[in-house]
């Protein structure tokens, strides 16, 4: 497979070898040893599935402390732009933000490592989104960020007077000022850090 490191510290898109003729193909999904090679070395306990219709944004979803996930993401139909901010102080790419689009066709997988806010847009008629979870759903550590916090600036690819369709609680999401994650931030939040 092909390994691509990303604009944030620690991540990964990952470009599997896929083998192909006229009956289909065929992909390894999960190989611990080579992922392990790739630095992605991570104990999985939690596989989750969504699917969703055009123009449905879901995030930017983060577990707080012990609770944080580590996430291998990917689509097996549609297109999503996925994007992911990092919260960790000690990173060097602490506030950051970056985006990829990921595709059933190019069968990416991105790594998000643990102490990443997370989100997709889907940009096709239809997504199924599928990630590979280190940690545990913890309803009462789960965070959400808002999506079009200005400090954060991240660039949806969304056109001209579409607007995303937003989970209620997605809708209520905290500008990253507000978060447990600012004030130790605050310096490189003054110096422009937040460009992703």
């Amino acid at each position: 497979m092909i390994v691509e490191p990303t604009q944030i510290h620690g991540s990964r898109l990952i470009k599997p070898k896929v083998f192909g003729d006229s009956r289909g193909f065929f992909l390894e999904m999960w190989n611990d040893r080579a992922y392990r090679a790739a630095g992605v070395d991570a104990k999985f306990v939690q596989d989750n599935h969504s699917r969703s219709g055009k123009n449905v944004l879901r995030g930017l979803h983060y577990q707080t402390g012990s609770a944080a996930q580590g996430k291998l993401v990917w689509v097996s139909s549609g297109v999503v732009f996925d994007v992911f901010v990092d919260l960790r102080r000690d990173s060097p790419t602490f506030g950051c933000w970056d985006g990829h689009f990921l595709t059933a066709e190019t069968h990416e997988r991105l790594w998000v490592p643990a102490g990443c806010a997370h989100g997709f847009l889907v940009v096709s008629d239809i997504a199924d989104f599928h990630y590979k979870c280190t940690n545990y759903y913890s309803p009462q550590d789960e965070r959400v960020l808002r999506w079009d916090d200005p400090a954060l600036g991240v660039k949806w690819p969304i056109e001209g007077t579409e607007k995303p369709i937003l989970s209620t609680r997605d809708c209520d999401g905290l500008e990253f000022s507000a978060s447990e994650y600012y004030q130790s931030g605050f310096d490189l939040i003054a110096s422009g850090g937040l460009d992703g």
